[in-house]
């Protein structure tokens, strides 16, 4: 099977409805071009709530949007289910599981996902949150502990069911850390009269001296400040050796015995077959140009987390955050255009808009360029930006309502264990390969 262009307007494909795809093709909109968006998924994901969802805050589907719903109003826009397997550069053809999609020019958009560092023992056991589904993982794995503790008897036996390690000290780690010290302090004895809140432990480890790394030295402060406040213990410094599903280690001695490790430690570009080794840089990134072109193609852009634009200002590339990936869709979106036109492109500048991220009620830190502050106004100012940066007027007013009852009772969201997760047993083999390395 082979999908079909729709029209004579050239073809441009976008691989991912990420924050970067859907501003691609919003600025593609009414011009004279055919655009056709592949993802595995039929919707938009609001990465920066999956930690609430994880945590039982809100549900799965206050954070997702229909990618077809969201332009049905865009005329010259197609959406397909697929999951892509490659792509031929020289044939200008991505590969997928729907068929060959042929392309004029291209956007890989495929953002990032959690990098274990090749360590197969903790990708087996530790838990990721990069996606709906696997935040909804860790909810079951959460609710279900908490109900494997409250039948046991002794403290000793509830201890590895009630400690809960986070790995990696940036926002997600930071602000999961805060929505579990906030489910201990709250909600705990109320759904779980067996258990008390002193027994559970959230501990947030990272190998750098500070948290919320890119930060100011204020920022890090103050949130290292709340989450300690909240009861939360900081172990920084501290690098993770191994994590066997019962106890992780780290270098030095110091072990946790645990049955709740979540691993944010880090983030890896998905980048699609066909993209040469030599194309790929430093956290498995596309190396592209001053325009996301990828370096020595003239039709393939990459944008976002999958994307390293390397220069002087940014030796590592860009921060993977969403206002890059708007800001680089945006424009690959307007430089397809000059391109079309035979008109001179403009090179990407990236104009940070400030870092937002919350420890939890009333405590927010706000890095807003030379303006930094910290407490209630900075957690009403990340309430209102990530409430008008949720897709559908629908889910603004069933998170917010949600905010609201939470605030209100201290008791908010249901922790209803639809289904339950199960883990799979890490063989044998890769036990002794993880070791070994």
């Amino acid at each position: 099977m082979k999908e079909p262009k729709k029209s004579k307007f050239p073809q441009v494909v976008i691989i991912g409805g990420g924050f970067g795809g859907l501003e691609v093709a919003k600025q593609l909109a009414d011009k004279p071009v055919d655009v056709l968006m592949l993802d595995k998924h039929n919707y938009h994901t609001f990465q920066p709530l999956l930690y609430q969802v994880a945590t039982g805050s809100l549900e799965s589907e206050s954070i997702a949007f229909s990618l077809r719903k969201n332009f049905a109003s865009q005329k010259n826009f197609r959406f397909r289910i697929a999951e892509v397997s490659g792509v031929d550069m020289e044939k200008n053809i991505v590969s997928t599981d729907i068929g060959d999609v042929p392309y004029d020019y291209l956007v890989i958009a495929t953002g990032s996902t959690t990098n274990f560092f090749g360590n197969k023992e903790i990708e087996r056991y530790a838990m990721p949150m990069k996606s709906i589904p696997e935040a909804l993982n860790l909810r079951y794995l959460i609710l279900q502990n908490l109900e494997e503790a409250s039948l046991k008897t002794t403290r000793e036996e509830k201890e590895p069911y009630l400690s809960f390690v986070l790995v990696g000290a940036g926002p997600t780690g930071v602000e999961l850390a805060g929505a579990l010290a906030e489910l201990r302090n709250h909600i705990l004895t109320r759904d779980y009269p067996d258990l008390e809140k002193n027994h559970m432990k959230v501990y947030l480890v990272d190998f750098l001296p500070k948290v919320l790394g890119p930060f100011s030295d204020q920022g890090s402060k103050a949130a290292k400040k709340f989450l300690t406040d909240m009861g939360v213990e900081v172990l920084l410094n501290v690098k993770v050796e191994s994590y066997n599903g019962e106890e992780i280690k780290f270098e030095g001695g110091k072990s946790i015995r645990t049955k709740n490790v979540i691993w944010s430690a880090g983030v890896m570009g998905v980048v699609p077959d066909g993209i040469g080794k030599d194309k790929i840089v430093g956290g498995n990134r596309i190396s592209v140009d001053a325009i996301n072109r990828v370096k020595g193609a003239e039709n393939v852009f990459a944008i976002g987390d999958v994307a390293a634009m390397i220069t002087e200002e940014m030796p590592k590339g860009h921060p993977g955050v969403a206002q890059v990936a708007i800001q680089q869709g945006a424009l690959a979106g307007k430089n397809i255009m000059h391109l079309i036109k035979d008109e001179a492109v403009v090179p990407f500048k990236y104009r940070d808009k400030g870092s937002l991220a919350t420890v939890g009620r009333n405590k927010a830190i706000a890095d807003l360029g030379k303006i930094r502050f910290q407490g209630f106004f900075a957690w009403l100012i990340w309430m209102f930006v990530h409430l008008i940066s949720l897709l559908g007027f629908r889910n603004k007013v069933i998170v917010f309502i949600n905010w609201i009852g939470s605030y209100v009772t201290f008791n908010g969201g249901s922790r209803l264990i639809i289904r339950r997760f199960k883990r799979e047993e890490l063989p044998k083999k890769h036990t002794q390969e993880a070791k070994a390395d």
